[in-house]
Order: C-alpha cells, then structure tokens, then sequence
C-alpha cells in the first residue's frame, strides 16, 4: 500500500486542511516526476524550460514564435525566456530573427540541431512517463487528468499571476 505524504515527509501532525494536504501532494508529485525527467534531460545539457522552448519551437513550426508567444505557452513559468533562448543560441539548437514587417518582433525557430536533440529525447521521455504512471490505469490517469484540468480553471486562480504578464515586452 502507498505511503500517505504525512508517512514520507515524517510529519507528526496532521495537515491544517485537505486543500493543503492536497496541494502538497501535488507539488511532492510534480518534483518526484521532474527528477526523473532530469535524469534524462541532464546528459543533453536540458532544464525543463530548454526543453520546453524547444518542444514548443518544434510544434510551431519552420516560422518559429515570437519570444513572447513562447512565454504564453510554457509548461512553468519562467520569468525570462530571453535568457533561455540565448542559451540554446549558443548551442546551436535555435535561431532568432527580427521580424521584416516590425523589426521589434523577434522571431525564434529551432535548427536542425535542436530537433535532433528532442528526437533523442523522445522514447525515454515518453517512456519514462510510461513507467511513472501507467500503474494508475487509463481510467484513473483520465480522471486525474480531468481532475488538473478543472483545478487550473477555478475561479481562484485569479488570484495567481496571469500567463503571460512577465512576458510583456519579452520580445
């Protein structure tokens, strides 16, 4: 049987709610599922926001976004996505352009290079995901799934920062 999370962080005291409870778990699963991830990533020379700029550049596309565009859609926010291009500049894995029409736009696309890199990437990605949670069932995962989509949409969520907004001016 599963150890409670009072069992794994050795906490002698019950929580203070079930939303907290809740929401602790949720962040001791999120960083159990990243360190795998990281494992992999590492070897490549990848945090998960390299490697998320570079999937969403390969979903974009041979045109590339705009680094604004590319704050939006982040899995976690960072606050400078400049600085995280710049780093996959330097290796090669992509390349920026400034617009023709508004030469404020600044325009990332990824390179050959880059898209090797998430090509080796992708089996132990997907597999590794496969590992961690596929002892959950389908039926449980679509409920878990439908479960985060519903808590990212409460109306409480206004109280977090919007998407975006750091982004402002990124580009």
């Amino acid at each position: 049987m599963a150890r409670s999370l009072r069992d794994e962080i050795l906490q002698s005291q019950p929580f203070r709610s079930l939303e907290t409870e809740v929401s602790l778990n949720l962040l001791r699963s999120a960083d159990w599922i990243a360190s795998g991830q990281n494992a992999l990533l590492k070897p490549h020379g990848l945090s998960h926001s390299t490697y998320n700029v570079l999937r969403i550049l390969r979903g974009a596309g041979a045109d590339g976004l705009p680094s604004q565009q590319i704050a939006v859609r982040m899995i976690t926010r960072v606050p400078d996505v400049t600085r995280l291009v710049d780093r996959l500049e330097q290796r090669g894995l992509v390349a920026r352009e400034r617009g023709a029409a508004d030469r404020r736009v600044v325009r990332v696309r990824i390179l050959p290079a880059g898209l090797r890199v998430l090509a080796d990437l992708d089996e132990p990605i997907d597999a590794l995901a496969r590992r961690q949670l596929t002892h959950l069932g389908e039926r449980r995962l679509t409920q878990l799934n439908r479960a985060l989509v519903a808590l990212r949409s409460s109306p409480a969520g206004a109280d977090a920062p919007v998407r975006g907004r750091a982004a402002r001016g990124a580009d």
